[in-house]
């Protein structure tokens, strides 16, 4: 049984990672839906620490192939969100609703931060815009764009039938 939890968490996360390369890119917003950090944070509190900081580089280094200016920014930042998500996993409980959308939105506020200081490609008012207003604003469309998704696929990831 537990195999097919792994099976069916490892399914989402790759369902979630197609939709980052697939659906992400039509949308064309400012604020856009980072689904990637939906798979790292939905993977991660199902893991153990180490292997979720794993699970986080190799989100990482996926996100930082597309941007090699900042190579390295977003594996740091993602290995870092994905260790936190799998040790606060153990302090709350992973499967309640309004726990995973404050999980989303700071995991994605803490990635755009580390990713933002470490990629050192803004300066002043730049960063503190980005910061500041876009970040939060990120976040927030994450949030509930990993909770509507998460919902939905629930049936899907509890093995049951709607």
């Amino acid at each position: 049984m537990r195999s097919s939890l792994a099976v069916r968490t490892a399914t989402m996360c790759a369902i979630l990672i197609v939709m980052h390369y697939t659906v992400r890119p039509l949308l064309g917003w400012r604020t856009s839906i980072d689904f990637l950090l939906i798979a790292l944070v939905f993977g991660s509190v199902r893991m153990r620490p180490a292997a979720a900081a794993v699970f986080g580089l190799v989100l990482g280094l996926a996100t930082d192939s597309l941007a090699l200016g900042a190579f390295g920014a977003g594996a740091l930042a993602a290995t870092i969100v994905g260790f936190a998500s799998s040790w606060l996993k153990a302090v709350f409980f992973a499967d309640n609703v309004a726990l995973n959308a404050i999980f989303l939105f700071a995991g994605k506020w803490l990635f755009d931060l580390v990713y933002v200081l470490m990629s050192r490609r803004m300066r002043g008012i730049e960063m503190l815009s980005q910061l500041l207003l876009w970040t939060p604003l990120t976040a927030l469309v994450t949030a509930v764009a990993g909770v509507l998704v998460v919902t939905l696929l629930r049936p899907v990831y509890q093995g049951r039938t709607a």
